[in-house]
């Protein structure tokens, strides 16, 4: 069995610059660490060497320093569920860009879907994508595999030999496992492979051709509807799959109020599940499809105001895990099709923090502590080290200002795509700088940092 101690992310080569970084009078907050306060939080050879009071750390010789007064610094986040688009649409995303998005929003690492162009079922083209990793990520990333050959739901694929060239987990996101007896087969290989099912829950036969949430704006629209229950009965029957093998999976991107009670059984029956959630579905209803407007065209849809509801108490109790993008780059000219014609999808690596912080933290609606946890809080699932900021830690970590405004897109964006929900949005909180891997990987244009 491949340990999970063995699971490696890849990066492009570390940017130049200092042996250590000087992060002076910041706010630092890290739940986890019991970290609240003013601090100066000291970066030396990658790792966090040193947190004091403020002006009470000597910048070492040749270390730069950052004045972080008035900003806030946070454990970096953790995106366990990207679309990079490569192989096969790198006109949309590729690693350089991606990652570049990533670092942008906070993020110190990403997890990356395998439903690509060949799709990630062999080693030789997961090998390719780490290769490709090591030349140009600009933060640590991860690929999973595909379960299924191709994706088709019939063969498995190597799950073991995956393992052993990389592979952090197996999914076939972007379409589910539909036969029960087909996924029962995989949960027993995980056993040889040593890591987590990532799971896209969706019943084809019920969603069938929906383009939005079935419900009363889908029969206003005369769009065809996705019912909740395609989305929960399959969260409730690989819970039961993976309870009755005593296997561990992930849930993707849950939408609906069904799904987080499904998870939250699960649970307390014992089986080992995970799950994730999506600023769009913490934020977003399908009173936003109105005016047909395809940024808001996603799989799983926008649901309604009851299902937002119960995501974000999933995200309050601890039901829900983590915070992910599921970052879907489109072409322009695709979104610009009709509505049931456009592919479903929007990206969002750039904006999750400052849209969550905007619309959730800021009117009281959760602690910015827990959002700190949730964000950061998708490495866990998956065998991998949590982002922090005790010293001792790789030094993975966001600095924000939390009172900046900004308009999305106005400068354009890291990503090589523009289908963001947020597009023209005014959002408050903004990230500054972030470190990742032990190395600066993302400073804002208007940021300095000066030389000791």
């Amino acid at each position: 069995m491949s340990p999970l101690t063995a699971l490696r992310l890849d990066h492009g080569p570390l940017p130049p610059g200092a042996d250590a970084v000087l992060i002076r009078g910041a706010h630092l907050l890290d739940p986890r660490a019991g970290l609240d306060g003013l601090r100066d939080l000291l970066v030396r050879d990658g790792v966090v060497a040193e947190i004091a009071e403020p002006d009470a750390i000597e910048a070492p010789p040749g270390a730069e320093e950052v004045d972080a007064r008035g900003l806030h610094l946070f454990p970096a986040f953790f995106d366990p569920h990207v679309h990079l688009r490569t192989p096969g649409r790198e006109d949309e995303e590729d690693v350089e860009s991606g990652t570049r998005a990533a670092a942008a929003g906070g993020y110190c690492a990403i997890l990356a879907m395998p439903n690509t162009d060949p799709v990630v079922d062999t080693a030789p083209v997961l090998g390719a994508l780490r290769d490709e990793a090591r030349r140009s990520a600009r933060v640590p990333t991860g690929f999973l595999a595909a379960i299924t050959r191709g994706q088709d739901g019939d063969e498995l694929t190597d799950m073991a030999e995956l393992a052993d060239a990389g592979a952090v987990a197996f999914s076939d996101d972007g379409v589910p496992v539909r036969s029960a007896g087909r996924l029962r087969q995989a949960l027993r290989y995980q056993r040889l492979a040593g890591r987590v099912l990532a799971l896209h829950e969706e019943d084809a036969s019920l969603s069938a051709d929906g383009a939005m949430h079935e419900g009363a704006v889908s029969a206003l629209l005369g769009i065809a509807g996705i019912p909740s229950v395609s989305e929960s009965t399959m969260v409730a029957r690989d819970a039961a799959l993976a309870g009755y093998e005593e296997g561990r999976i992930h849930v993707q991107h849950l939408s609906a109020w069904e799904s987080v009670a499904a998870v939250e059984e699960a649970r307390r029956a014992g089986v080992s599940v995970t799950a994730e959630v999506t600023p769009h579905h913490l934020l977003l209803t399908d009173e936003h499809v109105r005016e047909l407007d395809t940024s808001m065209k996603m799989n799983p849809p926008l649901r309604a105001d009851a299902d937002r509801q119960a995501l974000i108490e999933g995200l309050r109790s601890g039901a829900i895990d983590c915070v992910a993008t599921d970052h879907a780059p489109h072409a322009r000219e695709e979104k610009e099709q009709p509505f049931e014609l456009a592919p479903m999808g929007v990206i969002g690596l750039e904006t999750a923090f400052s849209a969550l912080y905007t619309d959730l933290v800021l009117p009281g609606v959760v602690q910015l502590g827990l959002l700190v946890e949730r964000m950061s809080g998708g490495a866990a699932p998956f065998g991998l080290p949590t982002p922090s900021l005790a010293p001792g830690a790789q030094a993975n970590l966001c600095l924000v200002g939390l009172e900046s405004e900004w308009e999305v897109g106005a400068a354009g964006f890291e990503s090589r795509s523009a289908n963001s929900p947020w597009a023209g949005r005014r959002l408050t909180g903004r990230v500054r700088m972030t470190m990742a891997g032990g190395a600066v990987a993302y400073r804002e244009r208007t940021f300095a940092v000066a030389g000791v």
